[in-house]
C-alpha cells in the first residue's frame, strides 16, 4: 500500500469515528423514544470527547501520510 492510500484510509477511519458518535446517540435516542434537540445534545455530550480526539488524530495522520506521499512523488 502506498503512503497516499494509507492516508486516504486514515481519513476514512476519521470520518467513521465522527459518524459513529452521532449514530450511537441516534440509536440510544430512538430506543428511548425522544426527539427533543436539547436532550439529544445532552446525550452527545455524555458520550464524551474521546471519539473526537481519536478522529482528529487519525485525520492529522492521514493528511500527513498524503503530504508525505506527494513529497516523495515530487522528489522522483
Amino acid at each position: 500500500m502506498t503512503k497516499r492510500g494509507a492516508g486516504v484510509g486514515f481519513i476514512a477511519i476519521s470520518a467513521f469515528l465522527v459518524s459513529i458518535k452521532y449514530l450511537s446517540v441516534a440509536i440510544f435516542g430512538s430506543a428511548l423514544g425522544i426527539g427533543n434537540g436539547r436532550i439529544i445534545a445532552d446525550m452527545a455530550s455524555d458520550i464524551g470527547s474521546t471519539l473526537n480526539i481519536f478522529s482528529l488524530c487519525t485525520l492529522v495522520v492521514g493528511i500527513a501520510y498524503i503530504v508525505w506521499g506527494e513529497l516523495e512523488e515530487v522528489k522522483k
